[in-house]
């Protein structure tokens, strides 16, 4: 599987259902890219409404289209309280609490749920889905707090912020300001919608928020990879490293092929160099935090690469409960809104992306350490009057010690709910935001590698970098000037984060090299 990491400005998003991609929903989440259904998607939407209508009119008994939910599926709800029924479940499930979602998440949340929607499975009114696209393309973001979905039955809480907002009740984001739902969608010239049987249970009854949270995460684990290459390619050369490890025939034996990718990218990002020596020249091999880099980079490759596919399937599948199928005229209650899959992805991720920072944080160390670097300590010409970068290690190793708390895997945990009927949980809603503070937390760790890589690069006495090193170099050394006494820090820090939180760096490195990963 392909994907293109860059902002798309200017796309044009269709929505069926099927197709979405994490360069779409990149685009749509953080470049503000348009959004609609295709052709075909408003006659498979109807199909499966008309059959809703249809069980509604006779009567039937169906979980949540005519009963309770929960424990109250037993309770029958007749025709007449149909409406009702839904309004309430969606104020009675806005129980969200803490922080909101940044509004890329939030973005991502709406257009992944019109996504699902568009499959036709759900029983909603084209209308419905089409509401959810004109807030995305207005600009109305409603303000859906962070905690409190169990990742089963789907994202509820969550998402039925989302639809009090469509309701024009709760609050919402429009150019900067918070504003009451009615207000902002007034604002947009949009009028709230009131909701018909079976629709406030597929709009809150998926995982959409995991999925959502899951997918800027590995949007941005994919720009920190790429980093983490050309951080460690200039900390390899600063070090005066070995690049015989990374040699072809040591993946050849053994056949992971993200390790011969790893491997690959460091011979790209390394070749010209006069830096590097050969095994004898200075010591026999490198430790491991230069010498396994194919080994560690490449298992964290594999590990993005297993949670992209995961993540691109749930994105594109109907996740509710009961699903709608109107060629069978059937509506069957299950699962699908189970977050497991998402929950075990982001779980495994966060270790992966942890591995990332942990790894930095040691070369960081061999950099600053005079015993391991033969460079002056802590990379400063005067120490003892100055301190150069030693503290900057202290907040690499602060920032992996939360990322080991925070990788804790949320997945193993389960509190039954809803009177016990629904009795197993994910707990992906945790799974998936918290991995998106460790991918942080890891893009900072390698913008104080960045830092201290050039910094010893400035230390050490001849050689070139690398053509494809020097382009980092360059770009960093145009905001941040070498050190020569010490001043204020953590500006060094954030403007190093920021070029490779940006993908600026990256961007700029590719540019010559071509891309250094792909998923």
């Amino acid at each position: 599987m392909s994907f293109v990491d860059g902002m798309v400005w200017g796309m044009n998003v269709v929505v069926s259902g099927d197709f979405l991609t994490l360069d779409e929903i990149k685009a749509v989440s953080r470049a503000r890219a348009v959004v609609s259904l295709s052709p075909s998607t408003p006659q498979r939407i109807d199909r499966a409404r008309r059959l809703v209508d249809t069980l509604v009119s006779e009567g039937s008994p169906v979980y949540g289209i005519t009963t309770g939910f929960g424990k109250f599926a037993e309770v029958p709800i007749s025709r007449e309280q149909t409406a009702a029924l839904q309004h309430n479940l969606i104020v009675s499930h806005a129980c969200g609490v803490g922080p909101p979602l940044p509004t890329d998440a939030v973005r991502a949340l709406l257009l992944l749920r019109a996504n699902a929607l568009a499959k036709g499975f759900s029983g909603v009114r084209v209308s419905t889905v089409e509401c959810l696209l004109a807030m995305l393309n207005a600009g109305i973001h409603p303000i859906v707090p962070a905690q409190g979905s169990l990742g089963a039955s789907g994202d509820l809480a969550p998402l039925a912020h989302v639809v009090l907002v469509m309701l024009g009740l709760g609050e919402a984001e429009v150019d900067g300001a918070i504003l009451p739902g009615r207000e902002a969608l007034a604002r947009r010239h949009l009028a709230p919608i009131s909701l018909a049987a079976k629709e406030g249970l597929a709009l809150i009854n998926g995982t959409q928020a995991m999925a959502a949270n899951l997918s800027l995460a590995v949007i941005d684990t994919l720009s920190a990879l790429k980093a983490s290459f050309i951080t460690a390619s200039l900390t390899h050369q600063a070090l005066r490293g070995i690049p015989a490890a990374f040699d072809v025939r040591l993946s050849a034996v053994r056949p992971h092929p993200a390790q011969a990718k790893a491997a690959e990218a460091l011979r790209t990002m390394l070749a010209g160099s006069t830096l590097v020596t050969a095994p004898g020249e200075i010591r026999v091999q490198d430790a491991y935090a230069l010498r396994c880099m194919p080994q560690v980079h490449g298992a964290c490759w594999h590990a993005l690469d297993h949670v992209a596919n995961t993540l691109l399937i749930e994105c594109n599948s109907a996740t509710d409960n009961p699903l709608v199928f109107p060629k069978d005229g059937e509506v069957i209650s299950g699962g699908n809104f189970h977050g497991e899959f998402l929950a075990l992805a982001a779980d495994y991720l966060a270790l992966a992306v942890a591995e990332l920072g942990s790894i930095a944080e040691r070369r960081i160390e061999r950099l600053v350490n005079p015993q391991l670097s033969g460079l002056p300590a802590f990379l400063t010409r005067h120490g003892g009057l100055n301190s150069g970068l030693m503290i900057t290690q202290y907040t690499a190793a602060a920032l992996v010690s939360e990322n080991k708390v925070l990788s804790h895997p949320a997945s193993v945990d389960s509190i039954p709910s809803s009177a016990n009927q629904e009795d197993h949980v994910s707990m992906g809603g945790v799974a998936c935001r918290k991995v998106r503070q460790i991918v942080e937390n890891t893009m900072r760790v390698l913008g104080i590698e960045l830092l201290a890589a050039c910094q010893a690069i400035d230390l050490q006495s001849g050689g070139e970098l690398s053509s494809a090193s020097r382009i980092a170099y360059d770009r960093l050394r145009g905001v941040v000037p070498m050190l020569e006494e010490d001043r204020v820090m953590y500006r060094d820090l954030n403007a190093a984060y920021a070029m490779l939180q940006s993908g600026e760096i990256q961007a700029a490195v590719e540019a010559f090299t071509g891309e250094l990963v792909k998923l």
